[in-house]
């Protein structure tokens, strides 16, 4: 007998918040908290007021970026020495002891640095968890700090 009484209450339930669900009473409170109002002369005013204008995007392809990185004197011509800037600056990082040459040590450092600290037991051999720590770490997709959209302050 409990049974039924148990039955006919979930049942009920199940229709009062059906109801409420639908008929829209139900709803959740604003995403974001409301943004602060200044008074002045009797007159609400945010506090800090969004541009009327979005701002303009720059026309330059990520291909004209890496060519301006590249055209330090910006005469619109990459010249054999501002190509080899970089390659300079890298080798130069490689060349430890700075005699011109690149010996295997030096142009393998990074990669025996690398070994050394993930071989945490020094047995000259890494196993699997230690050589997952050699993973590459990589960044996220970058994400536009945005302002909130316009029309949530005034929903709430």
């Amino acid at each position: 007998m409990w049974r039924y009484l148990a039955g006919g209450t979930a049942v009920i339930a199940l229709i009062v918040a059906g109801f409420m669900i639908f008929s829209g009473k139900a709803r959740p409170g604003p995403l974001l908290p409301a943004q602060p109002v200044a008074q002045i002369g009797g007159a609400a005013i945010a506090s800090d007021p969004l541009p009327d204008t979005a701002p303009e995007a720059t026309d330059k392809t990520r291909e004209q970026k890496r060519f301006d990185r590249y055209d330090k004197d910006r005469d619109a011509k990459i010249t054999r020495e501002e190509y080899l800037v970089q390659r300079r600056k890298a080798y130069a990082r490689l060349d430890v002891n700075g005699d011109g040459t690149l010996s295997f040590d030096e142009w393998a450092v990074k990669a025996t640095t690398k070994f050394a600290d993930a071989d945490r037991d020094k047995s000259g051999a890494m196993t699997a968890p230690e050589f997952a720590t050699t993973a590459v770490k990589r960044k996220g997709p970058f994400r536009a700090k945005c302002p909130p959209p316009q029309g949530a302050a005034e929903e709430s």
